[in-house]
């Protein structure tokens, strides 16, 4: 019942405040996972086959730069893919995700919101774009998306992560709470969803459960346990308040 409420909550306050339907016009560890071989499921009616399997190549150059953290270079390719095979949503989506990679929010939204008004089912679209959207600290429309992916996929570890994020950023903590252990049930062997939830938890003043959960993400990761690696969080969509809290947390530990 507490999950329901949270999801229900958190459309009330997208849907009430957010006039998403203008958005959603066409426009030209909690990471979004891609198929490992993208040369796989590439054939598509009508398209010369010569070009599909050219785009199924740059496709795999992309993935393979973008494993390699070069995205400059996984952009080139994923356009040079998308260009041949505009109509293939994968690759667009690998696109998407290699231009919020890059810091290109404006870009990557773009690309994503092209796959969603294509086919408004593909929760793989919805998670990039929620990300990118909670990244760069638009709020209402990260919920937004997130929310739809866990109505998609109720499984969808990557939506409840996120939504306890960006709800403690919010400062609505009994839906960031209900996420939040939702996220940490699908994927306990994460510690990124523990450490969420610790936010959440010792923002309502929770303070002995939230160092148990983030003990509990220690046994996963001693990192963690280090302050300086702590900076790493900005790349698990953690914001620098939240960071700074985690390392509050992690502080109050020691005896």
């Amino acid at each position: 019942m507490r999950l329901r409420g949270a999801v229900l909550y958190g459309l009330m306050v997208v849907g009430v405040f957010l006039p998403w339907y203008g958005y959603l016009e066409p426009v030209g560890y909690g990471t979004t996972r891609f198929p490992s071989d993208p040369l796989m499921s590439s054939g598509q009616p009508g398209i010369d086959p010569m070009k599909q399997r050219q785009s199924a190549e740059y496709r795999l150059q992309g993935l393979t730069a973008l494993q390699q953290r070069q995205w400059s270079l996984a952009i080139a390719r994923l356009r040079q893919s998308v260009s041949l095979a505009p109509d293939n949503l994968q690759g667009r989506i690998m696109l998407g995700w290699a231009l919020h990679l890059d810091s290109q929010s404006t870009a990557a939204k773009s690309e994503l919101m092209t796959v969603i008004n294509h086919d408004p089912t593909q929760v793989k679209a919805f998670n990039a774009i929620g990300i990118a959207n909670l990244v760069s600290g638009d709020l209402s429309h990260a919920i937004l998306f997130h929310l739809w992916g866990a109505w998609l996929k109720p499984d969808n570890e990557i939506a409840y992560y996120n939504l306890s994020l960006a709800f403690q950023r919010l400062g609505l903590y009994a839906p960031a709470l209900a996420v939040g252990m939702r996220a940490t049930q699908l994927e306990p062997e994460n510690p990124h969803p523990w450490i969420a939830l610790s936010l959440s938890e010792w923002s309502t003043r929770q303070i002995s459960q939230a160092q148990i959960t983030y003990r509990r993400a220690l046994a996963i990761d001693g990192r963690f346990a280090d302050r300086q690696f702590l900076s790493y969080l900005n790349e698990a969509g953690f914001s620098p308040e939240q960071i700074k809290l985690t390392a509050h947390i992690l502080a109050s530990l020691s005896p």
